[in-house]
């Protein structure tokens, strides 16, 4: 099995986070500024690849009535340019409350996006034990 990569997308940064090659654990990786999509999409392409993953897991943020809000339309549209730029997996999934999980355990700081894409990953890695 190989690693997966997820990406919590902000309006500013790109919080990534990257699994063990058991896709049991996930860690907080790195902390992207974004610049434009199809260049985020690049980057983190090249960061997947860097990794080892193959599989890249973009946070949708669903707002409460389970819709598409602003935030979640941003996600889908970043999943999709990782798709155009040739990444053969990308996979979304539902990334509510996880900044403010992140907050939890510590105050904002340079890897507070990083931490809330770590419990992105680590809730889709324990959604794919249950399958």
């Amino acid at each position: 099995m190989s690693r997966a990569l997820a990406v919590d997308p902000g309006e500013a940064r790109l919080g990534l986070a990257v699994s063990d090659p058991g896709r049991m654990i996930a860690r907080p990786l790195e902390v992207l500024p974004h610049t434009s999509r199809d260049d985020d999409a690049r980057r983190i392409i090249d960061i997947a690849r860097r990794e080892g993953a193959d599989v890249i897991v973009v946070g949708v943020a669903y707002d409460s009535q389970g819709d598409l809000g602003p935030a979640a339309r941003r996600g889908v549209r970043l999943a999709e340019a990782i798709r155009r730029a040739g990444f053969p997996q990308v996979e979304t999934f539902d990334e509510s409350g996880t900044t403010q999980a992140a907050l939890r355990l510590r105050r904002h700081d340079g890897m507070t996006d990083a931490r809330a894409a770590a419990f992105l990953l680590q809730a889709y890695l324990d959604a794919a034990k249950t399958k």
